[in-house]
């Protein structure tokens, strides 16, 4: 334990032992997620990691950054902060995956009122888990301090990941041909987008009690809460077993926003509505705020986390290698001549 301490900083709002209490108690968190290329524990200035490039000729670097958003305040209304760290992984190396990049490390950036030890260690936590799931090294991250900033009770969750990938196998959106098609490969709810408006539609901000309200054989919170699905691994083994053309992370902006991404500019998505599986949560969501269809269809994922193109010679292969690494994958849709846009019919 450090002898650093700064009884004026700490009549500031900033009491940097109860840091050093947070490092302690995270580092079994951070030990979980080690892997062959790390080469420091936390406490350093940075993180190093060798570089395996076995079987890689070109190695290209790919990097995510991104946060929770408002989904955090749903946990702050459950007291409930360890699962938000596996929001923050897959937000990052979810984005990653659709370059064919896999994962290698990731950092964490934690920001708070108040520093208690014990949430930021549950939040670490979390963090932790989803980089085991992926196999990725937590190699470093800073939990920041900032009475005055962020009110007492609160915090914000940030991530940084970086992968590798052969030049020569990335996933490359030119590559996609009429007559491809679309298999969707189901969420876990609402992820980690549209929770604006998910607190606006259930008036949450004013009345957080409805939190608790009964729902689907749980309460409205925590079915919000439940985490982001982490798509690396069956991601990795599909591309390992099939030409995969292109890949969609539906996040923010859902189909209309996410699928032209994934396309070129001769080529258009034909969604089939008919065959999306909604989920319950969205269902719920549409009703209660009336809301149409295509803002459904534009602002949330609907029950369709990540979606892979691929030859229609390919599409049976590729679903058994998803079904056969636990995803309840489907086909969802064809790709058409166009303009790099979507239609969902």
């Amino acid at each position: 334990m450090s002898e650093s301490f700064s009884e004026s900083y700490k009549a500031a709002g900033v009491d940097v032992t109860a840091g050093y209490k947070a490092v302690e108690l995270m580092k079994a968190h951070v030990a979980r997620t080690m892997t062959a290329g790390m080469m420091t524990g936390i406490g350093g200035f940075g993180g190093a990691f060798e570089l395996d490039l076995t079987g890689i000729t070109k190695p290209v670097l790919v990097s995510g950054t991104d946060g929770v958003g408002t989904k955090l305040k749903i946990a702050f209304l459950l007291d409930k902060h360890d699962t938000v760290g596996i929001d923050c992984v897959a937000m990052c190396v979810n984005d990653i995956i659709c370059c064919g990049a896999k994962p290698l490390i990731f950092l964490d950036y934690i920001a708070l009122g108040k520093n208690i030890p014990e949430k930021v260690a549950d939040i670490v936590k979390g963090v932790a888990d989803g980089c085991v799931e992926t196999g990725c090294a937590l190699v470093g991250g800073e939990t920041a301090e900032m009475p005055g900033f962020y009110p007492i009770d609160e915090y914000d969750v940030a991530g940084f990941s970086v992968g590798v990938v052969d030049k020569d196998k990335m996933i490359d959106p030119e590559n996609v041909e009429v007559g491809d098609v679309l298999i969707a490969l189901p969420s876990s709810g609402v992820h980690s987008n549209g929770f604006s408006l998910v607190r606006k539609v259930f008036d949450l901000d004013n009345t957080p009690r409805n939190i608790f309200k009964e729902f689907n054989g749980s309460t409205l919170g925590q079915t919000l809460l439940t985490p982001t699905r982490l798509y690396v691994k069956p991601m990795l083994k599909l591309i390992d077993e099939v030409k995969v053309k292109s890949i969609v992370h539906v996040t923010g902006g859902g189909f209309y926003e996410n699928i032209p991404r994934a396309l070129n500019s001769r080529t258009k998505a034909v969604i089939d509505r008919s065959k999306v599986r909604v989920l319950p949560i969205f269902e719920e969501i549409q009703r209660v705020g009336e809301i149409p269809e295509r803002d459904m269809f534009n602002t949330f994922n609907m029950g369709v986390g990540m979606i892979a193109i691929v030859s229609r010679d390919q599409a049976d292969k590729a679903l058994e290698v998803l079904h056969q690494a636990g995803e309840d994958a489907y086909v969802i849709g064809e790709v058409q001549a166009g303009e790099k846009n979507i239609e969902i019919l």
